[in-house]
């Protein structure tokens, strides 16, 4: 049986940026939202920024990202169901964001797949994010939506 979750707002939320050094502090929700290991690929990306949300001590969400050609990529990242359409995920995206506009990039991106995190796809419809391509990822069974906004 699960626990309750206790009421909260977006202001008992704590948002953290940090580097690399903080990735072992997401990889249980790492494991409970993308079932892997893996977070990324590799840590020698320049520029990389980890944003946490925790709640009361415990990460519920996380949000990573690395410069690449000229534009800044959004990883990976991700917030618990429980705690999900309460406005975690766009203002880790924003921060994101502003953190990568501080470093000098002009473009932010990120690829999202509809059918496995549909809530992504609309949050980056709403915050002005274009979509750049669009194809087939044998390895999810569903579309790689790739999308960008100017910073």
């Amino acid at each position: 049986m699960a626990m309750p979750i206790p009421a909260f707002d977006l202001s008992d939320i704590r948002f953290d940026l940090l580097g690399k050094e903080g990735i072992e502090k997401v990889r249980p929700v790492n494991r409970t939202l993308f079932k892997e290991e893996r977070i990324i690929n590799h840590y020698h990306h320049p520029d990389i920024i980890l944003i946490t949300a925790s709640l009361y001590d415990v990460v519920i969400g996380f949000k990573l990202g690395y410069g690449r050609k000229q534009a800044y990529y959004s990883a990976k990242g991700g917030v618990l169901e429980p705690f999900r359409r309460r406005g975690i995920a766009k203002k880790m995206l924003h921060m994101m964001m502003t953190a990568a506009a501080s470093r000098g990039y002009k473009r932010f991106r990120f690829d999202t797949f509809p059918n496995r995190h549909s809530g992504m796809l609309i949050l980056a419809l709403q915050e002005g994010f274009k979509v750049t391509n669009a194809l087939w990822n044998d390895f999810y069974s569903d579309f790689q939506i790739e999308l960008e906004k100017s910073l």
